[in-house]
């Protein structure tokens, strides 16, 4: 494109096309008549539509880093969780007890556009891969995007590509079509260098016996679309820059609500790479950070099934937690026949269903029963709302108030279900081995890894990470 130096996520708009490119498009341009734009989406949001040659839609473009403000980044959590594709941004705004016209005005400064938007924005570029990479009909794909109606999605379709569904269909490369050996398979982009093996090292001892498995490079899962019981398998691409997803379902109607929780466990949605270079500088976390340099912060593909797995980790071994959720899933959770050769075969329960039982019955210690029906019986009356936007001395306060709920739990919820990047639970084992083990004092002393920690200040979770995945055996961490 033009020969001005842009970063990964900047695009440039040409005027006399109308079109934005990514850096280095094959187009030239002259420099009068470009604009340099943050995003692809700010690009957008001016009226650009992106370019056929170089696709920059089709790259990872996370909104969410160490900037984002509180309330937006959980409101940009729960679109990507579908909240817009039956509300509207009254009642999004109402979720987050702010006015629609203050909840606009955030993501207007933000993000550069409104959060109604960037939802459609969501579900134009998810439809437009599904044309290009499946054979599913238009009013399939219309359904699987969060779509009302084939109507509304060639409308949308239009404003943003200018070419309506049919004429993007026509138009997909041969590359672009996935061979599928049963299931529905699609990319997902990933940031660059991102490490998808060491976030499966991370869940596969994590993994809920029947729910969900992590092994042989591929993590697969148990997932609700609609009502609809199916499975969703996750592995690399074989050119490292996409996720490949396979969901076998019996409707693919909100398909991009598993694409969004997927991005989410895995971490995809956050950009970490300012975190990266400012903890780059400290020589604690510099060896590790160059060893691996695509590392990021698990999240939940379920806030309340994570939550819970938490709550169950406390003083005891992964093993250990990971067996005795899967005990939980097999007794209280809902039966998916049909599916024990890939060792899956239930729902995690609910959280309602989870208020009303009586969990010593399973074998669990009576005083994390009590931890765990009270917090599900708070999910589940709405008393706490697992989107809460509240800074996090105040949600680690709300956390703690519940019985069972230490400053380990609370900094681990924060950080795995809530987002917060400044998150640390200063009492993990793993950390304190990891701590002693690269420190010049070999000191695991929790005074001196506090700290240290507050120079790694407002990404104390990103080094959380680094140092739980620095040398330590995944069976002494939590």
């Amino acid at each position: 494109m033009a020969s001005v130096q842009i970063d990964e996520r900047q695009v440039t708009g040409v005027s006399t096309t109308g079109i934005y490119c990514r850096a280095g498009c094959g187009g030239r341009p002259k420099p009068s008549n470009t604009a340099l734009y943050q995003s692809a989406l700010a690009a957008q949001a001016a009226g650009f539509r992106p370019c056929l040659r170089c696709r920059p839609d089709r790259r990872a473009d996370p909104l969410i880093d160490g900037s984002t403000h509180e309330v937006v980044r959980q409101a940009l959590m729960l679109i990507g969780d579908g909240f817009m594709d039956r509300n509207t941004t009254a009642v999004l705004g109402k979720r987050l007890g702010i006015s629609s016209r203050h909840l606009n005005r955030l993501f207007e400064d933000h993000i550069g556009t409104t959060p109604a938007v960037l939802a459609q924005s969501q579900r134009a570029h998810f439809a437009r891969r599904l044309l290009d990479e499946t054979d599913l009909s238009i009013t399939n794909i219309s359904s699987a995007s969060g779509f009302r109606s084939v109507r509304q999605m060639n409308r949308v379709m239009n404003q943003i590509f200018r070419f309506t569904p049919r004429e993007l269909r026509s138009k997909r490369r041969k590359a672009d079509r996935l061979v599928v050996d049963g299931g529905l398979k699609l990319r997902v982009p990933c940031p660059p260098g991102f490490d998808f093996a060491a976030v499966l090292e991370f869940l596969a001892p994590r993994a809920i016996p029947g729910v969900e498995t992590a092994v042989d490079g591929v993590y697969r899962r148990v997932t609700n679309t609609c009502g609809y019981p199916g499975v969703i398998e996750v592995s690399a691409g074989a050119d490292g820059s996409n996720l490949e997803i396979v969901a076998h379902l019996p409707s693919f109607d909100g398909l991009l609500g598993d694409v969004a929780r997927c991005k989410s466990l895995f971490g995809m949605d956050v950009d970490f790479s300012q975190a990266r270079q400012e903890l780059s500088g400290d020589p604690l976390l510099a060896p590790l950070i160059s060893s691996r340099p695509g590392l990021t912060i698990p999240g939940s593909w379920d806030r309340f099934e994570t939550a819970i797995r938490i709550i169950l980790g406390q003083q005891v071994t992964v093993r250990g937690a990971s067996t005795i959720a899967g005990r939980m899933a097999s007794e209280l959770g809902v039966p998916v026949p049909g599916l024990g050769e890939i060792g899956l075969g239930f729902l995690f329960p609910s959280a309602s269903r989870l208020a009303e039982s009586d969990l010593t019955e399973i074998g669990i210690p009576r005083a994390r029963a009590l931890a765990i029906r009270s917090f599900a019986e708070a999910v589940s009356d709405g008393s706490l709302d697992l989107y809460d936007h509240s800074e996090l001395p105040a949600l680690l306060s709300l956390l703690q108030g519940y019985p069972g709920v230490g400053p380990w739990t609370a900094n681990m919820l924060a950080m795995r279900v809530f987002g917060h990047m400044d998150a640390f639970p200063l009492g993990d084992m793993g950390l304190r081995k990891a701590f002693a083990g690269l420190s010049s004092t070999g000191s695991a002393a929790g005074e001196l890894i506090e700290e240290t920690a507050q120079n790694w200040r407002p990404w104390r979770s990103l080094a959380f990470n680094y140092l739980l995945r620095s040398h330590i055996p995944a069976a002494t961490v939590r």
